[in-house]
């Protein structure tokens, strides 16, 4: 059948079992939005305050449903919004389409009016982008970019699509989309396996280094039972939090810059360390050099690039987390670990500091995961806010945490808890933020309320931008340079002002109430939780240091 670019468009998305997409009009897309308007009934659109915001929703709802996000923005401007969420997906491997309009094919390269190359910004951050040239490219790019997104190391591809493009006409031949297991990762090296499996017996003191590949292959059940048999501590990149069980025995808690002591010793003095879809960041192997110096390395990662790229490593598998582990599990015979556990467990501390006049962060994570059950999400902006959720909250299924990993995006919460929740409706969604993030995306609150989306969103309010203030404690000599921006946001009045309840918490008493109130009420909150400004995460290691420099106060 014979139909205009715009359909076509729609009728891949189709194709590919899209249902939601999330996007903002603009002139180049009008014949896309005419087409969505026709196609309203099987392709649902969240229109957002801003794009970067849709972007962000996209991110978030490929998270929580393990599907490709989709976002739609217009030529120039519109499209440039979109840059810092493709690069947040692609930081975190996030499979993303990005679909963005230009203008007319004749007017590309003359400087027109909200013209701009799209195709050629986002390469660095993309896996792939097109634009395209032809009708006849349509459909196949759109087929190609999807299977781009989700194919071996997973991420973000940008369509640039030219307004007249859409509004021609040619010939559409619908095709059935079969996804099928990759060839290249599904054949298994017996003899790498039973290599592997022969150091993991003969290991005394294992640890396991679980990263994002875990949740995005799927495989959290065969890496738990890969810890059970091999019974070693498992310690989490900040992307593979929930991975395993957060109240598991054998879960040691979040590793790195921020992590807990217990993990930073288990890599230290561990003889094998198992990495599991991660990629030694720097942000978990300060010191690279000592990284796991007095152990055998051994890491399975689906790219070949994360293979010795940060930390060089004694035996690797190209390969999915998934089938590898499968195979391993089948032959790993049950080890016992009892005195090297017990070793670890000696290390675990409490950093909570109580201050006169404020509530804690702990002390609200600790209400906030009394009454969240095991399916409910928690997305977090960044900051001081994000580690301690990192710390505190027990995460006992995969896609259950969202957060900016790799980039390290403030304003990232927002849309991510708006496509959070797009994706899994039945589901309560929590945003942690803090006052900083929150102020960058807050414009979000009219989506939320436009579309009565009922996430409770917690702000941890110190007033200060936290954890640069925390560096500038450490690394400064507090000399708080622009950390102490003097805002005087009444986050209550700014909910209000969009038709959103707020409330207002600064005694410990009213922290659970104020919490089980927001959850009854079914709709949107805001929540201003007033804590110290000059509270901080702890411990922490200072950038290029290992455990040996970790820092367990602030005086």
């Amino acid at each position: 059948m014979e139909l205009k670019g715009s359909e076509i468009i729609a009728e891949c998305l189709l194709e590919q079992g899209v249902d939601t997409v999330f996007g903002y009009p603009g002139g180049a897309v009008l014949e896309i939005y005419d087409a969505l308007y026709k196609y309203s009934d099987k392709i649902r659109h969240i229109m957002t305050a801003h794009e970067q915001g849709a972007s962000h929703a996209a991110d978030g709802y490929a998270r929580v449903t393990g599907k490709t996000g989709v976002v739609i923005a217009t030529s120039g401007p519109g499209a440039t919004n979109l840059v810092t969420g493709i690069a947040t997906a692609f930081m975190d491997s996030i499979p993303l389409v990005a679909i963005t309009g230009n203008v007319g094919r004749a007017l590309l390269g003359k400087s027109s009016f909200q013209e701009v190359d799209i195709a050629n910004i986002v390469k660095p951050v993309t896996k792939a982008s097109f634009q395209i040239s032809s009708m006849e490219e349509l459909a196949p790019t759109i087929r190609k970019a999807f299977k781009i997104a989700e194919s071996g190391r997973k991420g973000p591809v940008l369509i640039d699509v030219p307004k007249d493009i859409t509004v021609l006409k040619t010939e559409y031949v619908r095709e059935t989309i079969v996804r099928e297991e990759e060839k290249e990762f599904s054949v298994i090296d017996e003899n790498q396996i039973d290599e592997i499996v022969a150091l993991l017996e003969k290991s005394e003191r294992p640890a396991i280094y679980a990263g994002g590949g875990v949740i995005l292959s799927n495989s959290s059940e065969e890496l738990t039972k890969f810890a059970e048999l091999l019974d070693a501590p498992v310690c989490c990149s900040l992307m593979g939090m929930g991975c395993v069980p957060g109240d598991h025995s054998l879960f040691a808690g979040n590793m790195g810059m921020h992590g807990v002591i217990e993990t930073g010793m288990a890599i230290k003095k561990a003889d094998l360390i198992f990495v599991a879809g991660a990629r030694f960041s720097d942000r978990v192997a300060g010191d690279t050099k000592k990284f796991g110096a007095k152990a055998t390395i051994i890491q399975i990662d689906i790219d070949r690039k994360e293979i010795n790229k940060n930390v060089m490593v004694d035996k690797s598998i190209l390969g999915n987390v998934k089938p590898v582990l499968v195979a391993i599990n089948k032959k790993l015979s049950q080890q016992h670990h009892t005195k090297w556990k017990a070793e670890l467990e000696a290390y675990k501390t409490v950093t909570e500091v109580k201050e006169e006049g404020y509530i804690t962060p702990q002390e609200i994570l600790r209400a906030l995961e009394s009454l969240r059950s095991d399916d409910d999400i928690v997305v977090t902006d960044v900051g001081q806010h994000q580690m301690w959720v990192a710390q505190e909250c027990k995460f006992r299924k995969p896609r259950t945490f969202l957060t900016s990993g790799g980039l390290g995006t403030m304003g990232y919460g927002m849309g991510a808890a708006i496509g959070a929740y797009m994706g899994n409706p039945d589901k309560k969604v929590f945003l942690v933020t803090g006052d900083g993030s929150f102020h960058m995306n807050m414009n979000e609150m009219v989506t939320l309320k436009s579309y009565n989306i009922p996430v409770i969103v917690m702000v941890f309010n110190n007033r200060v931008l936290g954890m640069v203030r925390q560096w500038q404690k450490l690394f400064y000599g507090r000399r708080f340079s622009s950390t102490d921006p003097h805002r005087a946001t009444d986050f209550v009045a700014a909910a209000k002002a969009y038709g959103i309840e707020g409330f207002a918490v600064s005694k410990s008493e009213d922290i659970l109430p104020t919490l089980e109130k927001a959850v009854q009420l079914h709709e949107p909150v805001v929540i201003d939780f007033q804590i110290s400004p000059d509270a901080n995460v702890l411990p922490m290691i200072p950038p290029g240091k290992d455990v040996d420099d970790i820092i367990l106060s602030l005086k």
